[in-house]
């Protein structure tokens, strides 16, 4: 990930916004006038620092950035193929939520949920907005599985399965790739990328066997 993608993110959350919002970082303490209580940004979780965030607790945002910018960041990679859209999806998502934090329900999903969702629905969005899908992390992916020790033959055909890969990876349906991402890339459950993608367990596990079907059956095709 390029280090501009998190000094971007430094100090402030966005700080065109900053001159709008009041940003005040902690409660006033009733038993010292003057004086706001502590917060323990560090150990609080994910629900409790988008609540403070709400109420313009920059330090509780920023925490959250540094918690899920790297996952956000290869999510939007994966499903968008370019690097490069992945950082401006990356931090889209987080303004978005910076601006929305007060929309934020605990009720109603997880904050993980709820701001994987927004990464997901604009790198989809991005997706369809152009013709093809870049090849840049299928090169990154590329140089950490190649092998040292391979022969000439041996990494030339890793490369070629890596590229026969990424072209079929450029074909899948948006819906499809999102779904590998989240469930493969990210670890997720089939419940949660269910409720990011806003479908049923059932849709997504169908959405994965397409998916894998297809790419086993362009990857034999090479036999």
């Amino acid at each position: 990930m390029s280090p501009s993608l998190l000094s971007g993110l430094a100090g402030t959350p966005f700080r065109r916004w900053t001159g709008v919002l009041r940003l005040n970082p902690a409660p006033l303490n009733p038993a010292l006038p003057g004086r706001r209580l502590a917060r323990d940004h560090a150990a609080a979780s994910d629900e409790v620092l988008i609540g403070w965030s709400a109420g313009g607790d920059r330090l509780a945002f920023n925490m959250l950035a540094g918690r899920h910018l790297p996952r956000l960041h290869a999510l939007a990679a994966r499903i968008t193929g370019s690097a490069a859209e992945a950082e401006e999806i990356a931090q889209e998502a987080l303004l978005r939520a910076w601006q929305q934090a007060a929309r934020f329900d605990p009720g109603r999903a997880r904050f993980g949920t709820w701001l994987y969702r927004i990464a997901t629905n604009l790198a989809i969005d991005h997706t369809r907005r152009r013709p093809a899908v870049a090849t840049a992390a299928a090169e990154a992916l590329l140089e950490t599985l190649a092998d040292p020790a391979a022969t000439p033959e041996e990494a030339l055909a890793l490369r070629q399965q890596m590229r026969a890969l990424q072209a079929a990876l450029e074909t899948l349906p948006e819906r499809q790739r999102a779904a590998l991402a989240l469930a493969h890339d990210q670890g997720l459950s089939g419940a949660e990328t269910a409720a990011i993608l806003e479908t049923s367990e059932r849709a997504v596990e169908g959405l994965l066997h397409r998916a894998r079907r297809f790419l086993a059956a362009r990857l034999a095709a090479l036999g």
